[in-house]
Order: C-alpha cells, then sequence, then structure tokens
C-alpha cells in the first residue's frame, strides 16, 4: 500500500487506512523519539484524568443513560468524519485499535458499548457538553473537569506540533503527508 494523501474531504476509511500504514512504516521512528515518547505518557496521563474526572462528576452515568436509553445524540453517526489522518495516527501510537466496522449504525464509528474506542479525541468530542449534564452536574465538577481536559487538549496539541517538526526536520518526505492528513488543527 502507498502512503498517498488524505485529507479531511477523504472518507473516514481512508483515513483509517493511511494512518494504518504510515504507522506501520514510520512508528519506529516516532517511538525512538524521547519527546515523543513523554508526550505520549503524558498525553494518556491526561486523557485517564479526564476520564476519571468524567466519572467522579455523574458525567459518565448519564452520557451511558442517554445513549443507551434516550437515544443519544452526541455522538451520533458521522462525528468520526470530524477525524483526521494525524490524530487517528496518535491514537495508534497510544495504543488504541481502530475499528472497521459500526457497533451502532445511528452512532459514531468510535463509539463501542461502553463508550469512545479512541483514546485522543478531537476537541468537541471533548469538550461538549450538553444542557442535561450542565444542569445535572454542579459548577465546581464542571470546573474540574474543564482543567483536566485543557491539560489533555494541550498536551494533545504539542504532540502533535512535535510530530510535524521531526517530519519537517528529519523526514521531509514524512512532512506534507502528515500536514496533508491534519489540516483540521490549522482550522
Amino acid at each position: 500500500m502507498t502512503l498517498g494523501e488524505v485529507s479531511l474531504k477523504s472518507s473516514i476509511r481512508e483515513k483509517i487506512e493511511w494512518a494504518e500504514a504510515f504507522y506501520l512504516k514510520y512508528r519506529d521512528r516516532f517511538i525512538k523519539d524521547p519527546e515523543i515518547c513523554e508526550l505520549l505518557h503524558r498525553l494518556k496521563e491526561a486523557i485517564y484524568a479526564s476520564r476519571r474526572e468524567m466519572a467522579n462528576i455523574g458525567m459518565t452515568v448519564e452520557c451511558e443513560f442517554c445513549e443507551k436509553d434516550e437515544g443519544g445524540s452526541c455522538c451520533g453517526a458521522g462525528m468520526e468524519d470530524r477525524y483526521d489522518g494525524g490524530l487517528l495516527l496518535i491514537n495508534l501510537l497510544l495504543g488504541a485499535e481502530l475499528p472497521k466496522r459500526r457497533y451502532d449504525p445511528a452512532s459514531c464509528l468510535f463509539l463501542g458499548p461502553d463508550g469512545c474506542l479512541l483514546l485522543a479525541r478531537e476537541v468537541i468530542c471533548i469538550n461538549y457538553l450538553c444542557q442535561k449534564i450542565l444542569e445535572h452536574v454542579d459548577s465546581k465538577g464542571i470546573a474540574s473537569l474543564r482543567e483536566k481536559e485543557g491539560v489533555e487538549l494541550e498536551v494533545l496539541f504539542i504532540l502533535r506540533e512535535r510530530i510535524r517538526k521531526i517530519c519537517n526536520t528529519s523526514y521531509p518526505t514524512l512532512s506534507q503527508k502528515v500536514r496533508n492528513c491534519s489540516k483540521s488543527t490549522a482550522k
């Protein structure tokens, strides 16, 4: 398989195929970089801290109930189209598996029976809170969650930039491929 260009307009299947091929071909180059290793570790910690806080404030239970008993809407089909190849590549570097088929036809490709299958998520998936959550979770809980989400987003941004920098300086032939599949971060 060649590592042709992929963009945000590409289908999610094409983005997944690109990320998996790119990961298989270049993962050693990224994993050998001490800064990327440290950022991946920090990102995992930040993700787990955010998710623990979601559970602590009762958001996880509210979201599960809404998805299973009220039809959900936050993680609806089509949300996966917001993801780019670069973010999918980061998920692979974090050890996540990218799904080949949808768990629920009405839901996002990345939504499994126990929530999101991805570790690194798009900004909207991290910080969107529906009115029901805002009404049921106290403001201190929301503030605590927002603080942890901020750390997660900051580390994710720094990691994306480090990957771009490595591609631009060490592997110029990779830079255009990463730039083309990560255009959503510039918007």
